[in-house]
């Protein structure tokens, strides 16, 4: 651990009490800057959220020559202008710490004609493929050459085609998006992602001047623009966030008003907690999670034991699944969790067990949680950013005091994550290790 590092000291089993908001969406957040460098005009987006890895975004656009402003008055709004072509390679000692700067290899092809992406960085939770990306550019004209430190594609014009993805990837659909919104003609998308983040992707192409039709379904028509205009536009809540917030409120006993909820996209979120035994309860455009609930897992019919998995949405999301097992050791009952997509992802389980939980990892994809199981305080680390809002919400509802190492990893997805807790009554310190 380096000179310097913080680490989150965290006193656990005192209830969270009070009203919360969500951040912006950081995986809407970034296609949405790289989509920015398409056009020639000024780009505005609200409700940015002010964490690592979209500074990381912003640092890499504005050194392929885009200005970014962060508007004074209006925090969370930001500028971005790219009047002249941007450069067309990524950096790599920046796209090394960024899942996410995958993202600008559509819009920098759209634009540029060509565009040199280094293998991308990001969370260590498995395998991720990046065939998707590069299978769809190249069905719109690219032509792809594969070296050890990255890809380089080319196109002298890129085409429309109708597309069928190998499977529903998220980024892979917002990069084929973000370049058909500058190719010929039109391009049909099938088998596209369709989670919240790439509707509002596809939301502030149609701002900025193209046609597209199916918008949160699985099959996307793109009519492509000779030219894109400037646009503004806001990013949705941040629907981990609050399934983030529902699991802290529940687990530790007290009652929060989660604001600005976005509550039509939490139906399969909310849908899960209840089989928890978790209720919540709209309030208008907020999320009430009442206090001192009977968390009780609800069987399958017939009593057999609860099977709880990810999927593509709307199904639950893949991001939620280490929030939702740290929760089921908290309630009383036995569920099967099963994280389809990413192999490494429960690696983690073995820090809550060191707390106290009763966790049997079957294999790299599958987990049984009894509970409930009362935690202890220990010292733990976060090894992604979903993985480090698990082992925070289980220090909060531990007994004594805990230690989060790696807290940078929390950070990158969580905007001042401790002060905003602090609000609600939290016991957290950010404190040199």
């Amino acid at each position: 651990m380096s000179e310097g590092q913080k680490v989150f000291r965290v006193q656990g089993g005192r209830p969270l009490q009070g009203v919360i908001r969500p951040e912006g969406n950081k995986n809407e957040a970034l296609p949405l800057l790289a989509a920015a460098l398409l056009t020639s005009e000024p780009v505005i987006l609200e409700n940015v959220p002010d964490i690592e890895d979209v500074r990381q975004m912003m640092g890499i656009i504005q050194h392929l020559g885009a200005e970014v402003v962060a508007i004074e008055d209006k925090p969370g709004h930001v500028r971005i202008h790219t009047p002249s072509t941007p450069k067309s390679d990524i950096p790599s000692d920046l796209s090394t710490l960024l899942r996410g700067s995958v993202t600008l290899a559509g819009p920098l092809l759209a634009r540029t004609g060509r565009v040199f992406l280094p293998r991308p960085g990001g969370d260590r939770i498995g395998r991720r493929r990046l065939d998707t990306h590069i299978l769809a550019l190249q069905a719109l004209g690219a032509k792809v050459q594969i070296f050890p430190d990255g890809f380089e594609l080319t196109a002298d014009k890129l085409v429309g085609a109708d597309i069928w993805l190998d499977e529903a990837s998220v980024t892979g659909t917002e990069n084929a998006v973000c370049a058909a919104a500058l190719a010929e003609g039109e391009t049909v998308i099938r088998h596209a992602a369709s989670e919240p983040h790439v509707q509002g992707l596809c939301r502030l192409l149609v701002s900025m001047g193209v046609s597209i039709e199916g918008i949160g379904s699985n099959i996307l028509r793109i009519k492509g623009a000779g030219k894109l205009g400037g646009a503004t536009h806001r990013v949705s809540p941040d629907y981990l966030e609050v399934g983030s917030f529902i699991s802290l409120a529940a687990v530790t006993g007290g009652e929060v008003l989660i604001e600005d909820a976005d509550l039509p996209n939490l139906r399969m979120i909310r849908q899960v907690f209840s089989r928890l035994g978790i209720e919540t309860r709209p309030e208008g455009d907020a999320l009430r999670v009442p206090g001192d609930q009977n968390l009780e897992i609800i069987n399958d019919m017939g009593g057999a034991v609860p099977h709880i998995d990810d999927a593509p949405w709307p199904g639950f999301p893949a991001d939620m699944t280490s929030v939702i097992l740290v929760t089921a050791t908290q309630c009383n009952g036995t569920v099967l969790i099963h994280e389809k997509m990413f192999e490494s992802r429960l690696f983690f389980v073995d820090r809550l067990i060191s707390m106290g939980a009763k966790i049997v990892l079957c294999d790299p994809h599958r987990a049984v949680v009894m509970g409930p199981s009362p935690l202890g305080g220990a010292v733990v680390s976060s090894p992604d950013i979903r993985a480090g809002m698990a082992m925070l919400i289980a220090a909060l509802c531990a007994q004594g005091e805990s230690t989060i190492q790696n807290i940078g990893q929390i950070d990158r997805g969580f905007a001042r994550i401790d002060e905003r807790l602090i609000k609600l009554g939290a016991r957290i310190e950010r404190v040199d290790a």
